[in-house]
């Protein structure tokens, strides 16, 4: 049995901390300056996190690999379970052109893309984590603002930012869940705790993205209809979260967010209206509008009454029929899952959960205790990858598609998705070699000898773990228990810090591998995954700021009476 050993370099936890972290700096390098792909990067980083872990700590060869190998898995199940069966009925809608209707429905709302944008990555993206999360909305959501005419690139930077304020209630609030689990903390005052900073990231968030598509420009033209998307958001996720239940927190504040927006816009309208694309548009009167230098995108004066058919569909107009089909899809989903958190349905679905420890691999922490890091659990009929697969079943009769094609477009997914499939397994592997040798550990445990000051780094614990494992709830497995620990040292609230691992790490989600890899798998940019994480680093970094700032005035008197 391995016993952890945190301070292996010179018995300083200083220096066996930039041990650590080596295998961390060579994947962001090797993504972020090298652009590297992604999967090549993950591989890499996976031998570098090896040879550390058997080389610098002395943890053998063979539970190294079995170590990687429990991570390979997890990372398939259930993280690419959920993807790849998501991915499917989208697939699914697109080649029935049930996908075209529901952009059209999605135009109709408004005809500037800048509003598109923030209906479809932040409030459908946020429904979409809240019932499946593990990268499903970046997917989703980047391929519907590429059909609206976004750039790949763009569409999928808007994917990955918007897939921020919605993650720590992502998949029924597995992330909290899991939290209090790990912490022995009460779910409530953890669900309150989460509330009362992610939606702070809510409000901004929806002005992030009309900044990313239109710059200055749009932020300036959209702001009051991007306000009202993120203040909904933000009072809706605070109020279900404190008052209502976890679970639902993010289905709430997606569609309120959502209908928010569709009922503001019916009163305003933007003075330009914004298109992705090239050439020169007319204005109501006749006039040319204005094309921005490089012909990548164009503003005009907005017509008196947005086309029929929304954006850039001809006028084309959809049955009321041919709508519900289109929205189905997700109506199942969202039925599906719902039905499976009834008591008995759960019970039943749960009742074939086996959990196991991982052949050969025996890990102690550097306590002396057992870990549970070997512990695998294979839900496989209550994963919400099965569930997902369920509503595709479902899906097949209601939008009419030929099950001979609906099996052609399930092998398709995995095509499509192949090299998103290596990265997201080779991260996981190197997450699972950190956690097993003592390197994540290490890195948590020198930073909180910080002290009072701890408050003031917390999140980015959390959006470290998030980085690494491209999962919050992941993140909260790891650091959370941590987090209560480095509370009680600094006479710090343990409810605050442990929150503050899950909502920081939320801001880690954007630089994920994982996540990046499967927003360039969706967009059809496989092998620029260093372009997707330059674009987006920055954004990353100064929401986690604004982060930290947040719970170190939570943890004085100033924001004190946040705390519950």
């Amino acid at each position: 049995m391995y016993r952890q050993v945190l301070d292996p370099v010179a018995g300083s936890l200083a220096w066996s901390s930039l041990v650590a972290a080596i295998p961390l700096l060579t994947l962001f390098v090797l993504l972020g300056i090298l652009r590297m792909t992604a999967w090549l990067a993950a591989l890499i980083s996976l031998a570098v996190a090896l040879v550390v872990a058997v080389v610098v700590y002395p943890m053998p060869a063979g539970p190294a690999f079995l170590a990687a190998s429990e991570g390979a898995a997890f990372g398939f199940f259930p993280i690419l379970w959920i993807v790849i069966n998501a991915i499917w009925i989208y697939n699914m809608t697109v080649a029935t052109g049930h996908f075209d209707v529901l952009r059209r429905s999605f135009a109709r709302v408004s005809d500037d893309q800048r509003l598109q944008g923030v209906i479809i990555a932040f409030s459908f993206g946020a429904l979409l984590e809240a019932l499946a999360g593990f990268g499903t909305p970046v997917a989703i959501t980047s391929v519907m603002l590429i059909a609206l005419g976004f750039r790949p690139i763009k569409a999928a930077a808007v994917a990955l930012v918007a897939n921020t304020a919605p993650v720590a209630f992502g998949a029924l609030a597995v992330p909290i869940t899991t939290l209090a689990t790990v912490t022995g903390l009460p779910l409530h005052d953890l669900s309150s705790m989460v509330g009362r900073q992610t939606p702070v990231l809510g409000v901004f968030v929806p002005l992030a993205l009309v900044f990313i598509i239109d710059g200055r420009r749009g932020l300036r033209q959209t702001w009051p209809a991007a306000l009202v998307c993120g203040v909904v958001f933000a009072l809706a996720q605070f109020a279900t979260s404190n008052y209502v239940g976890a679970p639902l927190t993010d289905i709430v504040a997606a569609l309120l967010s959502a209908g928010a927006m569709v009922l503001f816009l019916r009163v305003w309208h933007p003075a330009e209206s914004y298109v992705e694309g090239t050439g020169v548009r007319t204005t109501t009167a006749g006039a040319a509008g204005t094309e921005r230098a490089g012909g990548s995108t164009t503003t005009m004066e907005r017509p008196a009454r947005p086309p029929a058919g929304g954006a850039g569909n001809g006028g084309e107009r959809d049955s009321g029929a041919e709508v519900f089909r289109a929205y189905a899809p997700y109506l199942i989903i969202i039925a599906v899952f719902a039905l499976a958190q009834i008591p008995a349905i759960k019970d039943a679905l749960t009742s074939v959960t086996k959990t196991f420890n991982w052949p050969g691999l025996h890990i102690q922490s550097s306590s002396g205790k057992p870990s549970t890091l070997s512990q695998f659990k294979f839900d496989w009929l209550d994963a919400a990858g099965t569930l997902l697969i369920i509503a595709g079943l479902l899906t097949i009769p209601v939008i009419g598609i030929r099950p001979a094609r609906a099996l052609r477009a399930y092998l398709a997914t995995y095509r499509q998705l192949a090299t998103a499939i290596v990265t997201v397994m080779a991260v996981l592997a190197l997450a699972y070699v950190m956690n097993a040798s003592g390197q994540t550990a290490t890195l948590g445990t020198w930073m909180a000898g910080a002290g009072g000051v701890f408050a003031l780094i917390s999140p980015i614990l959390g959006w470290l773990g998030v980085a690494v494992t491209g999962s919050d709830t992941s993140s909260n497995s790891l650091f959370g228990a941590l987090q209560v620990v480095a509370a009680n040292k600094a006479g710090l609230s343990a409810t605050l810090l442990a929150a503050a691992n899950s909502s920081g790490g939320v801001l880690g989600k954007m630089i994920s591998p994982q996540n990046l890899a499967i927003a360039a798998a969706a967009v059809g940019m496989t092998g620029r995954e260093g372009d997707l994480f330059r674009r987006v680093l920055v954004w990353s970094l100064v929401f986690v700021a604004v982060m930290c700032l947040l719970v170190y005035l939570q943890s004085t008197a100033v924001l004190g009476w946040m705390v519950p």
